[in-house]
């Protein structure tokens, strides 16, 4: 069977790429999920944070925004000290900023239609015949970042932004080759 370029042999890789990689997300917390655990691994491979998920699914009491909001910089500081994520001072507090924005942006819109509104509602379908033709940033993910960093989140950079929305089916930039681009079309 063929595959994306990037997944190579690891099981975890192998069963995210042919299950949840480019599978349009609609719901608005699995969404801030995505984003958040996006903007984690900044500076690092997506299978470090991938193995890590399900601790940050604990410690960050199952990604829901209203509970991260309120955390102080004791527990924080305490989920710091736990070597079953990446212990980054800035990625941690960004979390609860993050969690903060979120409910900001959900007073007027739900998430998932903030998001969702830079591909017009639908997934960009892409037709890239190998990883190098793959960009990693667009106009989109710019004007994603842009917003998102105007309502107070962080690690969203453009290139974080790509990924995510590559990740949450916004973008199927699943090569031609792959089983899974046909999937998505």
């Amino acid at each position: 069977m063929k595959r994306c370029e990037w997944v190579g042999n690891d099981p975890i890789y192998l069963n995210y790429h042919d299950t949840e990689w480019g599978v349009p997300v609609y719901d608005s917390e699995l969404l801030f999920q995505h984003l958040l655990l996006d903007g984690a691994q900044a500076g690092l491979s997506w299978i470090t944070i991938l193995k890590k998920r399900e601790n940050y699914r604990s410690l960050f009491h199952h990604f829901d925004p209203a509970i991260m909001a309120n955390m102080t910089d004791k527990t924080l500081e305490k989920i710091l000290l736990n070597p079953a994520i990446i212990r980054n001072r800035l990625k941690v507090y960004g979390f609860r900023k993050n969690a903060i924005a979120y409910l900001k942006i959900s007073e007027t819109e739900p998430f998932a239609d903030f998001l969702w509104r830079f591909v017009d509602g639908k997934p960009v379908i892409n037709h890239w015949k190998s990883l190098k033709d793959v960009p990693t940033n667009n106009e989109q993910s710019l004007a994603m970042s842009k917003a998102l960093k105007k309502a107070g989140f962080t690690f969203v950079g453009t290139t974080i932004c790509y990924a995510f929305m590559q990740a949450v089916g916004m973008i199927n930039d699943h090569t031609t080759d792959c089983f899974r681009y046909s999937d998505n079309n």
